[in-house]
């Protein structure tokens, strides 16, 4: 299958990489120049649970033209930048071309519809962990359960496709039902570790190590699920707050996304995660305060980049 990753951060490589390995056409497509022309010179570089190793079979372009038409693009920029991205990635999305949105945060599916149309776009949520160390240089940092659905709930042809060749590539993955159950379940433990990280600068399985900030999380945590069960979402989990530190625990090693953007200096997804639960429990009339703390101070974090040492 010729697949493209729209996005190759951290998720974006990984993915990417574990699916060529597996022996697809993959594109990484990405606006920085120095990881594409590293991962053309010498390949990606993966390491961490699944093993050290150079995947050379895979290619990475700027220039979205330069790869023609896929069975499959996979969406895996920031969400705060979904609507463009995926307008440039035009020439990538034919006619039949598939698009796969794996995105933090609410809101992706009706952003890439807008932009390819109702009825084309499969979403999911996962459980790996990766972290970016430099060009065409990864570390997979924690691995789990990934999950993918149609957006009106079918389990189609098309679907099918796309989980097994996923599975085929080493990521367990099973279609789902359900994906608004889908994005509200991986939200709620976005909302638990991503802004915490990015604040304190620990790695996932250190802040449920801390009585501090392990309160905080579930304090988070407990919040957004008001907020989703006011909206009548189902989640994936009986008990969301263990849930959650079920998953510090299996990506204990790793560096959260949001903790990374605020390493690398660049924007987070902070309005998309806890701050979406703001914005929801607004509707709902459910105050969210430890949410609107969180959003907060990541929000002066990455709005004083440029005057902190």
């Amino acid at each position: 299958m010729k697949i493209a990753v729209l996005g190759a951060g951290a998720m974006g490589s990984l993915y990417g990489g574990l699916l060529a390995e597996s022996g697809n056409e993959v594109w990484l497509l990405d606006i920085w120049k120095e990881h594409v022309d590293r991962i053309n010179e010498k390949g990606l570089r993966i390491e961490g649970i699944t093993g050290d190793r150079i995947i050379k079979n895979i290619k990475a372009a700027t220039d979205h033209a330069q790869i023609g038409t896929a069975d499959l693009l996979i969406v895996f920029v920031k969400s705060t930048v979904t609507d463009m991205a995926v307008k440039n990635a035009r020439p990538v999305i034919g006619s039949n071309t598939v698009i796969l949105t794996l995105q933090n945060g609410l809101g992706n599916v009706e952003k890439i519809e807008k932009v390819a149309g109702k009825g084309r776009v499969l979403a999911g949520v996962t459980s790996h962990g990766s972290t970016l160390i430099g060009p065409g240089h990864i570390i997979h940092a924690g691995q789990g359960d990934t999950y993918i659905g149609e957006t009106d709930g079918s389990i189609t042809g098309r679907l099918e496709k796309v989980v097994d060749m996923l599975n085929s590539a080493g990521i367990k993955c099973s279609p789902a039902d359900n994906i608004s159950s889908l994005i509200w379940s991986k939200l709620i433990v976005n909302v638990g570790i991503n802004a915490l990280t990015a604040i304190t600068g620990l790695k996932n399985g250190q802040i449920i190590e801390y009585e501090g900030t392990s309160d905080i999380l579930e304090l988070a945590v407990s919040e957004a699920v008001k907020v989703a069960r006011a909206r009548g979402i189902k989640l994936q989990y009986e008990d969301p707050v263990a849930h959650v530190k079920d998953v510090c625990r299996l990506t204990a090693q790793n560096k959260a996304s949001m903790l990374q953007d605020v390493l690398n200096k660049r924007r987070t997804e902070i309005d998309m995660i806890n701050g979406a639960v703001v914005r929801e429990g607004e509707k709902e009339g459910i105050p969210t305060p430890v949410n609107r703390v969180l959003t907060g101070l990541v929000s002066v974090i990455q709005e004083t980049y440029d005057v902190r040492d």
